[in-house]
Formats: C-alpha cells, structure tokens, sequence
C-alpha cells in the first residue's frame, strides 16, 4: 500500500513522452493482464461444476487470496518467475471466488449477462486506460483520497453485512465501481511514469480494477435483467 503514499510527477510536456523502455514495459504489462484474465476464467470454468464445494468452502478461498495478494506477491517480488507464478495462483482463485455468482446466474438462465458484463467492463476499463495514456493531466496525487476512500468503503462493505440494507448495498456498488474506474486511471498512469518495479507488480493493481468493476458490473446487469 506504499504506493499510495508516493507521488510520481515528471516533466513531459503536454502529453507523456513514453520512451522505447515504459513502451516495452507497458506492453508486458498488458500481456500479463490478458494472462491473467484467461488464467482466472479458467480457475472460473474448472470449478464451475463444483459449485456447492466453492459456496462451502469461500471464506476459505477468500482468505488464501488475501494470503497470495499480501504476502506471496510481497515475498517474491523481484523474483521473475516465482512472481509470475503468484500473480497466476491469485488470479486463478479470483475466478473460483466468482463461481457461486456465475453459478447463481446460471442457474437461473441469466448465462449472457456473464458475457455482455465482461464486454461492458472491457470497454470501461481500455477507455479509461486510453484515457489516463493519452491525458495531459497528472494523477499522481490521487494515491491518497483513493485509499482513504477504498477503506471508507470496505468498512461500510462490512457494516452492510450486519444491516443487510439492499439500498445501501446498491450505494456501495455504485461507489465501487466509480472508484476502481479512478483506480484504473491512477494505476495506468503511475505505470507510465515508471512506479512500478516490474510488469508482475503493474498487472496486478490493473487486474484489481478490472476485476472488481466486473464484479459490480455483474450484480448490477443480473438484477437488471429481472422481470
């Protein structure tokens, strides 16, 4: 999280100068992104069929994700392959953590917002990035009110579990989704302006915008498609 605390400003004119290397680097970046995204869907469609084992055991699954994001990603970074490999097993669990969800939709013949989720969020998400490359304004202090902002909203998260309001769930969707949108936008630029050790540690902060605007997207395209 001390990436938040750190601002990246450098001089570039009226629009980033990206030299051969952030090019480069960029690049792995996104490649890895995809990756990532095809290593999840599949940790999703292998354990699909067990559906009830991952509702049983998704606290469980839960906590071996925050184990891998906050220490297995921490402990090997630096380290190319073991890294790698952590960003793998993460992104792969995050896809069996969505199975109860896909399972549910399913279930109840909603098997297309799936689809039309991951295709709104994939517009979402490149317009945002495109925007953020292409932009003349520097983002860099927006590291701060979004991690105060992200902890306001998991308290209330939590909050929400006791209440079991459906409005303000509903009001910590929307703000979810507004705020990893910004997060897309900050991350894209601290990855332009050289923040980031390694592509393994850039993928994963774009893989946690995605994934969690997908998330948002899906809940709200499945009540919408109620009658």
């Amino acid at each position: 999280m001390a990436l938040y605390d750190r601002d990246y400003i450098e001089e570039r004119g009226n629009a980033f100068a990206l030299s051969d290397e952030r090019i480069s680097f960029l690049k792995k970046t996104y490649q890895l992104l995809a990756l990532s995204m095809i290593v999840a869907a599949l940790g999703a469609y292998l354990t699909l069929p067990f559906a009830a084992t991952v509702v049983k055991f998704k606290w469980l699954i839960f906590g071996a994700e925050l184990l891998v994001l906050f220490f297995g990603l921490s402990m090997t970074r630096g380290k190319p392959g073991l890294n790698m490999m952590m960003l793998f097993l993460f992104t792969f669990l995050t896809g069996v953590s969505l199975v109860p969800m896909l399972a549910g939709l399913i279930g109840m013949g909603k098997a297309g917002v799936i689809g039309n989720a991951f295709l709104a969020t994939s517009v979402l998400f490149g317009s945002l990035s495109l925007f953020a490359i292409n932009s003349k304004t520097d983002f860099s202090s927006w590291g701060k009110p979004l991690f105060i902002t992200l902890i306001v909203v998991i308290v209330a998260s939590v909050v929400n579990l006791f209440l079991g309001s459906g409005i303000l769930g509903m009001i910590i969707s929307a703000a979810i989704l507004l705020l990893f949108g910004l997060f897309t936008i900050y991350d894209t630029q601290n990855i332009i302006n050289g923040a980031y050790d390694s592509p393994v540690d850039a993928a994963v902060s774009l893989f946690l915008d995605f994934y969690n605007m997908f998330v948002v997207l899906l809940q709200f395209l499945g009540i919408m498609s109620d009658d």
